[in-house]
């Protein structure tokens, strides 16, 4: 679990050095195939000349992780309101970057009210392949987020890291099911199977569930089947460096 709160929490923020790279976004669509509208675009860290994630979180270490985090956020919202998005914002956050979240939420409200992007239409989403070994401390952290209005996401949900226990502590607005849970969903019984169990439990609990890294027309409609209206993957739309996808580039037809 992070340190318990302490002003050095606040000076991480106050006194950190400015990041020794660069980066930018990718923006990849996350469809409401009912209504035929783009829901939201979960923003993607790329380097400044659209190079692969990979070159900047390599670059992330114990020392800068804070500030990245800070970082991005901003540079998410700030890249956002440039393109005019309409739709909802997903934004990745690093759980073991927070150490008090009424604080370390601040600059995010900054951003957002300096570029006139609605608060309410901001997503935060745990980031892929972050693991916290302290549930109920990711509960507290998207327990804040929600309560300032934020919409919160569980991403990768069925890989390990976040899974039942958290939903146990906290009702998040949305989970996202993990792309190895959809992959060939359309020949498996199995897969077929738990994702519908997941999603009866999301609707007893009133959350939406998104279907992400969708590759094939047929897995997309073997998930329409099953109720799953809320879509993102290869199929909709690959990210695009620092552009937003709009409903006219989007492959309703399944």
């Amino acid at each position: 679990m992070p340190s318990p709160p302490t002003r050095a929490g606040c000076a991480l923020c106050r006194d950190a050095e400015p990041l020794p790279f660069d980066f930018s976004y990718a923006f990849q669509p996350i469809v409401d195939i009912q209504a035929r509208q783009v829901f939201a675009h979960e923003a993607l860290v790329r380097g400044p000349a659209g190079e692969p994630a990979d070159t900047v979180l390599s670059r992330v270490t114990a020392e800068n992780r804070y500030s990245f985090d800070q970082a991005c956020r901003e540079k998410a919202i700030r890249t956002a309101a440039g393109l005019q998005l309409p739709s909802f914002l997903s934004i990745n956050f690093l759980p073991n970057a927070i150490y008090r979240p009424e604080v370390c939420i601040r600059s995010t409200l900054q951003a957002a009210e300096r570029y006139g992007f609605p608060v309410e239409r901001i997503i935060f989403e745990t980031v892929e392949g972050e693991q916290v070994s302290d549930g109920k401390w990711l509960a507290e952290i998207l327990s804040e987020y929600k309560r300032i209005g934020f919409k919160t996401a569980i991403d990768d949900f069925g890989a390990g890291f976040a899974g039942l226990n958290l939903l146990a502590d906290f009702h998040p607005d949305i989970v996202k099911l993990d792309m190895a849970l959809i992959r060939g969903i359309d020949h498996s019984r199995s897969r077929r199977a738990i994702v519908a169990g997941v999603i009866s439990m999301c609707d007893e609990l009133d959350i939406e569930v998104i279907a992400e890294g969708i590759e094939t027309a047929d897995e997309a409609r073997c998930l329409s089947d099953l109720g799953i209206r809320l879509m993102q993957g290869y199929w909709f739309g690959r990210p695009r460096f620092e552009h937003a996808a709009g409903e006219a580039d989007i492959p309703w037809s399944f």
